[in-house]
């Protein structure tokens, strides 16, 4: 790094970080004001949302001045990353910022142009688009000097990632997680933690330093802290009335997605904690008239949110928790930052897209049972097919064992094409009669 590029850094962090402070505080000095007479005001911490993502964006677009930058898959063991100093982008993160930001179409449409299938997951298809045109909401996302993709979410990640690594010509670091069925063994558990250790070697050469074991456990106990207060705040929902919704939280899931590791998103859902706690001790729910109580399971529908919840709110639905969210959580208990190696191997073992359909059928039925749900909503995604298959048996035996009705919604997490409002809202009024009567 050259003495200009470290000014040129520091100069640009420094007045980027000004201004986004500058933007949040006039936000917070706003007292927060729904636009919906169903739903309570946004909470007070959106405002510290915004602020970190956009600051996570700005270091990106700054990020090849001074430091090494790695991609990952969003169930990457980032922690051996972070030990290292790597500034870490999570395409599929960016590519639910281009959903909400409703640009997918546009940006997609360059990866279709050049032979990638609408049936290839509108995640891999948007990053594809930006990647090869330069299209971003967010600016400017930093070159890659190293790739890191899991298997643990699904398949499709492995040769997305190939074509990224072709693309930019840098080194792709596999680690390939094999399926667990229940739970997994000492062999599989051994086979991953082996991996994690072999690419220590390869992640030292790209980032020019020495892996600091020590640092190692430091991440991993911040990974692991974050997660307890992610679990914890979505066990809050358990409240009646839940205090937050799952449309609450797919907006404020970021920090445990791509800040996961670092401080802020420790300080940032302990903040989160309290403001949720106090909306309890104040009768506060995310649904003012909340009367009936639903599951989600899949991916959020990034360009719909807003829509669904005034959907919903508006009959008195509060959307209370969801299995995609639950499962940034979930693995809390199984870091073990005195042994990050094999605790880090473990944990990525257990997503709940690494494991059998059985599983997700039985966490679905617990929360339904532990949160005294009415009913849940299943998003055939047409993009993610790992979470959607199973789902048409695994609604049947919602409804049949544990007595709520259940509704399959089709749909795209990212791209609206695959989205039909129309026969969405005929759905989801037909779902409400049920649930009703």
């Amino acid at each position: 790094m050259t003495l200009t590029n470290f000014v040129r850094y520091q100069f640009n962090m420094n007045l980027g970080k000004a201004a986004l402070r500058a933007r949040r505080w006039q936000a917070e000095r706003r007292a927060p004001r729904s636009k919906s007479e169903y739903l309570a005001p946004p909470l007070k911490i959106s405002a510290r949302t915004k602020e970190l993502i956009a600051r996570h964006y700005l270091e990106g677009r700054y990020a090849n001045l001074q430091r090494k930058v790695a991609w990952v898959t969003s169930g990457a063991p980032v922690e051996l990353l972070k030990a290292l100093d790597f500034y870490v982008l999570y395409p599929e993160n960016h590519g639910a910022v281009c959903g909400a930001a409703r640009v997918v179409e546009e940006i997609s449409t360059e990866a279709e142009h050049a032979g990638y299938s609408r049936d290839v997951c509108s995640y891999a298809r948007t990053d594809i688009g930006s990647m090869l045109s330069g299209k971003t909401p967010v600016g400017i996302l930093p070159r890659p000097d190293l790739l890191m993709a899991c298997t643990n979410i699904c398949q499709t990640v492995l040769f997305w990632y190939r074509v990224v690594a072709h693309h930019f010509d840098v080194p792709l670091i596999i680690i390939d997680t094999p399926f667990v069925y229940t739970e997994a063994g000492e062999h599989a558990i051994k086979f991953v933690q082996q991996q994690l250790e072999d690419a220590v070697p390869i992640a030292e050469e790209v980032a020019g330093k020495k892996f600091d074991e020590q640092k190692f456990r430091e991440v991993t106990c911040l990974s692991k802290m974050a997660a307890q207060l992610w679990l914890e705040i979505i066990e809050r929902g358990k409240q009646r009335p839940a205090p937050i919704s799952a449309f609450d939280q797919f907006i404020h899931m970021a920090p445990i997605v791509e800040m996961r590791g670092d401080a802020c998103a420790v300080d940032f859902y302990g903040a989160m904690l309290k403001e949720i706690d106090a909306r309890i001790a104040n009768g506060v729910g995310a649904v003012k008239n909340e009367r009936k109580r639903l599951l989600w399971d899949n991916l959020p529908i990034w360009y719909r949110l807003r829509y669904l919840g005034e959907f919903l709110g508006e009959r008195g639905i509060a959307l209370v928790t969801s299995t995609y969210t639950n499962a940034w959580g979930e693995l809390a208990p199984m870091f073990d930052p005195d042994n990050p190696f094999e605790s880090g191997a473990r944990t990525y073992l257990h997503p709940i897209l690494n494991r059998g359909a059985g599983y997700k059928l039985a966490t679905m039925q617990r929360m339904i049972r532990d949160f005294e749900l009415d009913g849940a909503i299943l998003h055939s995604d047409r993009s993610c097919k790992p979470y959607s298959i199973g789902q048409m048996d695994q609604r049947d035996r919602l409804i049949h064992e544990t007595g709520v009705p259940a509704l399959l919604l089709e749909a795209d997490h990212n791209d609206p094409r695959a989205y039909a409002e129309e026969q969405v809202a005929n759905r989801l009024n037909a779902f409400v009669e049920m649930l009703e009567n």
